[in-house]
């Protein structure tokens, strides 16, 4: 029984001093680090966003066509008019010409006079896809050294200045396992 527990006491002094854990498959143990490099990726970001822009618009109808008094003012001032010239029947030949040519008149100013037509400024929005890259750190390159040897591996996070491996040991050559 002593010689029992001694060797278990011995076996837990080496792991110790190799500041190793037993595993189920193998150990655990610690190696120094002696490089990392982070590696990173760039990457294509799409946002919406929103884009706004001042613009200058008409406001209201364009040219008005539903109102008579232009062509009704234009008859009477020109009816008047004609009668100030002339004499008898002439006189009135004089009145109903110039009510006609007022008349006339009245109608193509009706035609060409702008109604109530004014500029106002809007704001005008839309979205728009703003794309642009960054770059992302995805991982880390590692050389660690483990028993005088360089082993390189690929992290996903900084290991520090110590990484712990795992360590799995197999009989080789003639010692190997048969396989059945």
């Amino acid at each position: 029984m002593k010689t029992a527990l001694t060797a278990v006491t011995m076996s837990a002094v080496i792991l110790a001093a190799a500041d190793a854990t037993v595993a189920a498959e193998g150990f655990y143990d610690k190696a120094p680090v002696l490089e990392v490099d982070p590696i990173y990726e760039t990457v294509r970001v799409t946002q919406p966003q929103r884009q706004c822009r001042e613009v200058r618009v008409r406001h209201g109808g364009g040219l008005r066509t539903d109102s008579y008094t232009p062509v009704v003012a234009g008859a009477i001032m020109g009816g008047v008019i004609g009668n100030q010239f002339g004499r008898g029947r002439g006189k009135n030949a004089m009145t109903v010409a110039g009510a006609m040519l007022g008349a006339s008149v009245g109608r193509d100013f009706r035609k060409r006079r702008p109604a109530g037509r004014r500029y106002v400024i809007e704001e005008r929005c839309e979205w728009v896809d703003s794309i642009h890259e960054r770059e992302e750190l995805v991982g880390y390159d590692v050389v660690y050294e483990y028993r005088g040897k360089q082993f390189q591996t690929r992290t996903d996070r900084h290991p520090g200045k110590w990484m712990e491996v795992e360590v799995h040991l197999e009989p080789a050559g003639k010692y190997a396992a048969n396989q059945y």
